[in-house]
């Protein structure tokens, strides 16, 4: 066999090949490429950004004058008094937010309408999902009407009734108000994905359950909680990320007071810092380092409950036999 009989023949084959490889990778590319794109300027970007600015002085004062500063920002930080007290803070409200709220109250709710006939469970969900879709402010209000002194308040006129002696709850438990009105809204998220996971359940299974004699509460623990797993993981991670960096109602409530940073978390905190100060002298600089370290807080609490929770196996191909 020549050589160029050996080149005939590897050629049509090595075009083939190079062609396949190159239609393999040109296909999701295609799919994917305006979703990393998206990413890439509106996530990452962002995020490189306000590390550059973090290792800088840059604030209303310096502006015309920005210098490198380096880790100064950061180790101001770390020798702030009030850097703890705000940490702090920024657990509790995260912790008794998403475990009451975002998805205790959430799971009841669901667990709730989906035993109850569908018109009256789906009328309840509505009514339940009208703080979401109301404006921030008028929300709100309604709560510091609610929460007010005697005789306004309808907090303080329902808790008369059990001898509660009236007071103005927004002053004297800032926390219970601020974790409450956060938590009434964030329940509606987890409502809506859990009622849609036991819908999901084989109603075979649930049949099954009553045949054998299983009460309401042992169906739920023992064929409706164990087949929702996943949907309350996910309901979790996802929470505790937005919860971290939601300020929002705490800004229209208290604005981390009433007094010396008692609600403060600490992205309102990061706000309040780079756009938002009392003395005119918005901290750029300082204010990105504090948003730079809630970007590292939220990145390890995601890869503690990928690892915790396993969620490769939800995404991982399903193991079907070929025979």
């Amino acid at each position: 066999m020549t050589q160029q009989t050996v080149t005939a023949q590897v050629t049509p084959h090595m075009d083939v090949s190079w062609r396949a490889r190159l239609r393999r990778f040109t296909t999701p590319a295609f799919f994917t490429g305006p979703a990393f794109v998206l990413v890439f300027l509106f996530f990452f970007l962002p995020v490189i950004l306000t590390i550059l600015i973090s290792l800088t002085d840059m604030s209303v004062a310096t502006i015309s004058d920005i210098k490198f500063v380096g880790l100064k920002n950061y180790i101001r930080i770390w020798r702030s008094r009030t850097t703890w007290k705000i940490l702090r803070n920024t657990f509790i409200y995260v912790g008794f937010t998403l475990t009451f709220f975002n998805v205790g109250l959430a799971l009841v709710l669901a667990l709730i309408t989906t035993h109850i006939p569908d018109r009256w469970g789906t009328a309840f969900r509505t009514f339940w999902l009208l703080p979401r879709i109301t404006p921030s402010v008028i929300y709100a209000i309604m709560w510091t009407w609610f929460t007010a002194d005697a005789p306004y308040g309808i907090v303080n006129q329902f808790l008369q009734i059990f001898g509660v002696e009236p007071r103005n709850w927004m002053s004297a438990q800032p926390w219970l108000v601020v974790i409450a009105a956060n938590g009434f809204v964030g329940a509606s998220f987890g409502m809506i994905i859990f009622t849609s996971a036991i819908r999901s359940i084989p109603v075979d299974f649930l049949r099954a359950a009553l045949v054998d004699g299983a009460s309401t509460w042992q169906r739920i623990r023992y064929v409706i909680l164990p087949m929702i797993r996943w949907p309350i993981l996910f309901v979790v991670s996802y929470q505790t990320l937005s919860l971290l960096a939601s300020f929002e109602y705490i800004l229209l409530l208290t604005d981390g007071g009433p007094g010396f940073y008692t609600t403060e978390v600490w992205s309102l905190h990061a706000y309040h810092r780079a756009l938002s100060n009392y003395f005119g002298n918005v901290q750029f600089g300082y204010g990105a380092a504090l948003a730079a370290i809630l970007v590292v807080i939220g990145v390890i609490a995601s890869v503690i409950y990928l690892r915790v929770f396993r969620f490769n196996e939800m995404v991982a191909e399903p193991k079907i036999e070929v025979i």
